[in-house]
């Protein structure tokens, strides 16, 4: 990679339209550029909030579950076209049925993360302090997502119908920023 590619990627970095996904190779690109977002963001954390390593990977982990994981991989959207619906259907739906043994304390570090994540973002203008505000709020709701994984825990017989329309996931739409 020589610096006119290093430049283009950084430029990249924090423009919203960068993270469109429309195709597998546009997923694979987006991908990558999250991953150095991501190290930016880790960064941020030590350097600039004077956050100590271990919780500081702790967040970026958090995050680039969220990102990574469910937003380009699951959803195929781009990571900041976040709302509230989004991380209720993360947290109180998607992260619960798609981990192995769901629980408070591996999501409230994953959320720890997004809120800081996205808190970033909006310090970098690429998100407007509301929405990262509402990202928090939503976050926050630990009680209910406790409740969430519970609930799930002691379901019997047909009990998901149920379960699943109180915070049901949301359907991935055509991606625009």
């Amino acid at each position: 990679m020589d610096n006119t590619d290093i430049k283009s990627e950084q430029d990249d970095l924090f423009d919203r339209k960068s993270y469109l996904i429309a195709s597998l190779d546009d997923e694979i690109r987006v991908d990558h550029l999250c991953k150095v977002l991501l190290k930016e963001f880790h960064k941020h954390l030590l350097e600039d909030k004077e956050i100590s390593p271990l919780e500081a990977g702790s967040m970026a982990s958090g995050a680039d579950y969220y990102l990574r994981d469910f937003m380009i991989d699951n959803r195929r959207t781009n990571i900041f076209k976040i709302s509230p619906e989004l991380i209720y259907s993360f947290a109180g739906n998607w992260y619960i049925i798609n981990t192995l043994e769901a629980n408070m304390v591996e999501l409230k570090d994953i959320l720890v993360g997004v809120d800081h994540f996205y808190s970033y973002c909006a310090e970098k203008k690429i998100l407007t302090r509301s929405m990262a505000e509402k990202v928090r709020q939503a976050c926050s709701r630990y009680e209910y997502y406790h409740q969430r994984i519970e609930t799930f825990n002691n379901l019997s017989s047909d009990g998901f119908s149920g379960w699943n329309n109180a915070c049901p996931l949301q359907q991935p739409e055509v991606d625009r920023v």
